[in-house]
């Protein structure tokens, strides 16, 4: 099994900037891939970036060149940097992982944090 723990969250106006960690244990030998996901209110459970073992990456195009994804192996780690936030930005930020990179992009990965909460003011 595999845990994960987000942190980082928070309350930002807008144009400001957070910086969101998820630090896996456990078995962390069966994780290639990890990745962000966010829930708005109402809304479905969207991909915002992944991230391979080998550093390929995805992002929304809604967080192209305002979110970067990277990831510390050797402390299993992996971060979302979020610049420029939007009030379209406030949501529950779920990190997952799994073996495969495709499974995390579909937001299926085997392993699910609890979330962190964003919220951007206008």
């Amino acid at each position: 099994q595999v845990q994960l723990v987000e942190s980082g969250g928070g309350l930002v106006q807008a144009g400001g900037s957070l910086r969101l960690s998820c630090a896996a244990s456990g078995s962390t030998f069966s994780i290639n891939a990890m990745g962000w996901h966010r829930q708005a209110p109402g809304k479905q459970r969207e991909l915002v970036a992944a991230i391979s073992n080998s550093g390929s990456t995805n992002y929304a195009d809604s967080v192209k060149g305002r979110f970067t994804i990277s990831r510390d192996n050797a402390k299993n780690t992996v971060y979302l940097q979020m610049n420029s936030l939007k009030p379209e930005d406030t949501a529950v930020y779920f990190c997952n992982a799994g073996f495969r990179f495709l499974t995390v992009l579909r937001g299926t990965g085997d392993y699910w944090g609890q979330g962190t909460q964003v919220t951007v003011s206008s």
